[in-house]
């Protein structure tokens, strides 16, 4: 099946549980498919029209700090978790299968810093992810996962941010919905009124990638309600 995705309500929720630990859920509320074509779908679809429309999958996640950042070293961290199969793979957008992730995480900022926000700031992560085969029994496949971002602060409001991520996979002849996926994103956040605007245009760099796509969100960062030890 071919078409336009558009994705509404992309959460992201994240709190801290500990000092150096962060709890992350991730999910999309619908996604909704313009159907341009289906050509012979392995999975049987159950879509009607030329559109059709689901839950997102929903990934919860933990992060941990092992080591701040050192005047010549960046910081690293870990982070693994999971992916729930919350999508009806007959809808024609999801595998409905669980998945599992590890990544190494590193950071590393750099230029003078205004109200603690360095002028750039690099992050970059590699790992894998274990992800079942939705036509094959007993049968999965380890992806490679990566990501390089990098945030250049243009004004105390204004950020430039470049982004690819995406995964590789370790089998040359990929089961049906764990190719290899990859995506380049370019963009701008703006801060306004105690949010963060983020704007980007996104490109994909493999085969089975979507080919190009706009993205728009609103970040708010809510203000702690713990008290630190002292």
């Amino acid at each position: 099946m071919q078409g336009d995705l558009t994705r509404v309500g992309d959460i992201r929720i994240k709190t801290g549980i500990a000092s150096n630990v962060e709890l992350q859920i991730e999910g999309v509320i619908q996604n909704y498919v313009s159907i341009d074509s289906i050509t012979a779908p392995a999975i049987p679809l159950n879509v009607g029209g030329s559109s059709t429309h689901d839950f997102g999958d929903i990934t919860v996640s933990a992060k941990i700090k092992l080591r701040n950042e050192k005047k010549y070293l960046p910081a690293l961290g870990l982070k693994f978790g999971f992916e729930m199969p919350n999508t009806d793979q007959a809808k024609g957008i999801g595998t409905n299968q669980i998945n599992i992730f590890s990544k190494i995480l590193i950071q590393k900022k750099f230029g003078s810093v205004v109200r603690n926000t360095p002028r750039v700031n690099l992050m970059g992560n590699v790992g894998i992810a274990l992800m079942s085969a939705p036509l094959e029994r007993f049968s999965q496949n380890d992806v490679i996962l990566y990501g390089l971002a990098g945030i250049y602060r243009v004004t105390d409001h204004i950020n430039f941010v470049t982004e690819v991520n995406g995964r590789s996979s370790t089998r040359r002849n990929a089961p049906l919905g764990t190719e290899s996926i990859g995506q380049f994103r370019v963009g701008a956040q703006f801060r306004a009124s105690g949010l963060r605007f983020d704007t980007a245009a996104a490109f994909g760099i493999t085969r089975n990638s979507p080919r190009t796509g706009i993205i728009f969100g609103v970040t708010y960062v809510s203000p702690s309600i713990f008290t630190p030890a002292k």
